[in-house]
């Protein structure tokens, strides 16, 4: 069964966006390109927010930009994307727009042939999967950055979520990776 794995940057007090949006504080280098790109193989399906789509689901890097980010982009915009919106049905790029029976789409999707499933975010997104017991992995990438305010990636979750800890790596840059396993949901 394919698993859906939760994969993105955090700030260390938990924003993965700072107040306005911004992500400018990401750190991209060499290790991180290869993080990327080797990612990029193991999947075939992005999930994505309303607005997590508008701002970076048909994302092309500009001619100027590091070869491996466009290497990246490439490859993901080649791949299947669902984003789920209660308020819009049609987007750029002609995504499956999911409004409702979220929980089915996503156990229907896990039984499908094929790679893995990245849910790339928003972070409502984020929670609602998570509520419903259905990421599969958390890979996180924690940066050396505070930004004191921002959207968090945990923002309404329901019940408390036991992790077993896969593999944590650290890079030059200072960018810690947690790569954890979903094992258990506990109601409060």
């Amino acid at each position: 069964m394919r698993k859906v794995i939760l994969a993105l940057a955090v700030s260390l007090d938990g924003f993965i966006e700072g107040p306005n949006r911004e992500v400018d504080w990401i750190t991209f280098d060499e290790e991180t390109a290869n993080e990327l790109n080797e990612f990029a193989k193991e999947i075939d399906t992005v999930l994505y927010g309303r607005v997590s789509y508008q701002l970076f689901g048909n994302y092309c890097p500009d001619d100027n930009g590091p070869d491996f980010e466009k290497k990246f982009y490439s490859e993901i915009n080649k791949m299947q994307k669902y984003v789920f919106s209660k308020t819009q049905t049609e987007f750029e790029g002609a995504p499956i727009a999911i409004s409702s029976g979220i929980g089915q789409v996503i156990q229907d999707l896990k039984k499908q042939e094929g790679k893995d499933i990245w849910l790339f975010g928003g972070a409502g997104l984020i929670s609602s999967l998570l509520n419903l017991n259905l990421v599969d992995e958390i890979r996180i990438g924690i940066h050396p950055i505070v930004l004191g305010a921002g959207n968090p990636l945990f923002k309404t979750i329901s019940q408390q979520i036991k992790l077993k800890l896969l593999k944590a790596t650290t890079g030059k840059s200072g960018v810690v990776g947690l790569y954890y396993k979903v094992e258990q949901h506990k109601d409060y």
